[in-house]
C-alpha cells in the first residue's frame, strides 16, 4: 500500500525492477543519484502520478514509459538525454538459429511441437515483432537498439528506446530516404498525440 517513496540524494546506480510490485505507488523520487537506465518493469506502476529522475545519468527512456497512463509529472532535467542526441546502432549479426527462426516466423512455415526439438519450440515462442510498419519482420536475440525522439506536449523531445530487427530498418536506401523520413516524423507525431494526452508536465529545464 506504499504511495510515496523518496530515494533522492543517494548514490543509487540502478533501479530494482521489484519496485514494480508496489501497485499503489503514486510518487517516486529518484533524483540526484547516478542512475543510468530505467527498467521497463516500472511501466507496471499504473498508479504512478509523479516520477522525479532529474540529475541522474540517463541517456534514454524505455518505450514502456508510455504505458504509465496516470503519469502527470516527469522530471528529467540534469540528465545527458536532455542536452545531447543519443543513438546506439550496435548490431550483432544473427546466429544460424535466429536466421532459421526468423524464416519460420516470417514465412509462416507450419510445424508441430513434435517436429522440432523442445528447446527450438521454446525459442520460436520468444519472437518479437519489428516495430517498423514497413518491415513485418521478427527478431529474437539480435536486434538494433535505437533511440527515437518523440515529441511530448508539443514542446519537448524525449528519447525512447526501441528495437529493430536489422540495420536496414533504420538505414533505408537513398531512393526512399525522403519518404522514410516523412514516415518517421509522422510516427513521432502519432506517438506524441498519445503521449500528450497522458503527460501533463515534463520538466526538463
Amino acid at each position: 500500500s506504499l504511495e510515496f517513496l523518496y530515494l533522492g540524494g543517494n548514490f543509487i546506480t540502478s533501479i530494482p525492477p521489484e519496485l514494480a510490485n508496489l501497485p499503489s505507488l503514486s510518487y517516486l523520487v529518484l533524483c540526484d543519484n547516478k542512475i543510468q537506465s530505467i527498467p521497463p518493469q516500472l511501466a507496471q506502476l499504473h498508479s504512478l502520478r509523479s516520477l522525479s529522475l532529474h540529475n541522474n545519468l540517463l541517456t534514454y527512456l524505455p518505450r514502456e514509459i508510455l504505458n504509465l497512463v496516470h503519469l502527470e509529472e516527469l522530471s528529467l532535467r540534469g540528465n545527458p538525454l536532455v542536452v545531447r542526441f543519443v543513438r546506439d546502432l550496435t548490431y550483432n549479426p544473427p546466429s544460424l538459429q535466429e536466421l532459421a527462426g526468423r524464416t519460420i516466423k516470417t514465412r509462416n512455415v507450419p510445424y508441430a511441437p513434435s517436429d522440432l526439438p523442445e528447446n527450438l519450440v521454446r525459442y520460436l515462442s520468444l519472437a518479437s515483432n519489428c516495430p517498423n510498419p514497413k518491415c513485418g519482420g521478427v527478431y529474437f536475440d539480435s536486434c538494433v537498439r535505437q533511440i527515437k525522439f518523440v515529441d511530448f506536449c508539443g514542446k519537448y523531445r524525449i528519447p525512447l528506446m526501441h528495437y529493430l530487427c536489422s540495420p536496414e530498418c533504420s538505414s533505408p536506401c537513398s531512393s526512399a530516404s525522403q519518404s522514410s523520413t516523412s514516415q518517421s516524423e509522422s510516427d513521432s507525431e502519432d506517438e506524441a498525440s498519445v503521449a500528450a494526452r497522458r503527460m501533463q508536465k515534463v520538466l526538463l529545464g
